[in-house]
């Protein structure tokens, strides 16, 4: 019988980075079968989700507090699959606040266990890397620094390029998506990235909405597209209907890809979408809010000067950060606009982020193909 994988992702980016994953691997090693949690691209491999996906897609150390009974028995049940199961190897996506909790539970069974993303620990939290020894036997990690932070600390980790490389991001068509939305070839377009958790959109959609108030006043014929999740898109089209500028929501990958390469401008929560609008060379600023709470107890452990991944990388302040206090409707019209006006500011972000992204790239063939690899050499161990 060929071997079994066992896959657990927790959130829309995992879903993503886990059917890559499912492709690479099928390719090096035809026949391997796949089990575990996943969502709508996991399945479309072949992958059937023990329960919905969606139902771990929670951040925030407050906002996860109401759903901890639930998470508890979603975890439970996952660890009862993997023991009853007994798969080849476990395979956990990003999602630390699940997966290495499910690491950590199944340890005993003696079952080869790959943590795919490294857990973010040199941002803040840096002493739970105490933590981790014993819980996986391969840690596969997406950004080149992290190599030689987890090295410091005496465990061995595995750069396998960043997967936003192989997303598309970078082969949009924006005259084909002008056209299909009736806009005019010279108007401004601008995109908002609220984020594809429920806990992110309804915290910054209130926000961007009353930033497109302001904006339109200065820039009548704009545009705006709102990219969205299928998680969240019904609350961001019943929190838009008042917006002065109707807004186009894209849940589409290929339609998001058109819309990057029409837009002069985007507004975005940190995180991968940063990676994604440096790949389409679309000038940004990164905003966030989240609840007063977990803001002040994020600021006192974070440990790094920037919130943006593009920033991160590049060792300097690429793209304007505007987070918590700063994220004011007037700072972030007054930012897009500046993006939007300045030929200079946005060509000096984009030659910022072809530095980034070359530091991204594994050192052969694609990053799920690189991770592939890492994942069967272990699978391959006696």
């Amino acid at each position: 019988m060929q071997p079994t994988i066992f896959l657990v992702a927790g959130e829309a980016s995992g879903d993503v980075l886990g059917a890559r994953l499912m492709v690479a691997l099928a390719t090096l090693r035809p026949g391997l079968r796949f089990a575990g949690i996943g969502g709508p691209h996991m399945a479309e491999q072949g992958l059937s989700s023990l329960f919905p996906m969606r139902e771990l897609a929670v951040m925030g150390l407050v906002e996860v507090l109401p759903k901890i009974r639930a998470l508890s028995r979603r975890l439970r049940q996952t660890a009862d699959e993997i023991a009853r199961t007994r798969p080849d190897l476990v395979v956990t996506i990003d999602s630390p606040g699940f997966t290495l909790r499910l690491l950590r539970r199944i340890a005993l069974l003696g079952i080869p266990r790959v943590h795919y993303v490294a857990p973010q620990v040199w941002a803040w939290r840096e002493h739970r890397v105490r933590e981790f020894p014993g819980l996986w036997e391969r840690l596969l990690c997406l950004l080149p620094f992290e190599t030689a932070f987890f090295a410091q600390h005496g465990l061995e980790a595995r750069f396998t390029g960043h997967p936003v490389l192989q997303s598309g991001a970078d082969h949009g068509d924006g005259a084909a998506f002008r056209a299909r939305h009736g806009i005019a070839l010279n108007a401004p377009v601008v995109m908002l990235m609220p984020g594809s958790r429920r806990s992110e959109a309804p915290r910054l959609l209130p926000v961007f909405g009353a930033t497109v108030r302001r904006l339109a006043r200065t820039h009548p014929d704009l545009a705006v597209v709102v990219a969205a999740s299928p998680v969240v898109s019904a609350t961001v089209l019943r929190m838009s209907r008042r917006w002065p500028v109707a807004p186009i929501i894209v849940t589409e990958t290929r339609d998001k890809h058109d819309a990057f390469a029409a837009s002069g401008a985007a507004l975005t929560k940190s995180g991968t979408s940063t990676l994604e609008l440096a790949l389409a060379g679309v000038p940004m600023a990164v905003t966030y809010r989240v609840n007063p709470l977990t803001a002040a107890i994020a600021r006192r452990l974070i440990r790094v000067k920037h919130v943006a991944m593009v920033n991160l990388l590049a060792g300097r302040t690429l793209v304007p950060e505007l987070l918590q206090q700063d994220c004011r409707p007037t700072r972030l019209a007054a930012t897009l606009a500046h993006l939007l006006d300045d030929n200079a500011a946005a060509s000096t972000q984009r030659a910022g982020f072809r530095d980034v992204l070359n530091r991204l790239r594994p050192e052969t063939g694609t990053p799920a193909e690189a991770a592939a690899r890492e994942i069967l050499a272990v699978l391959d161990r006696p």
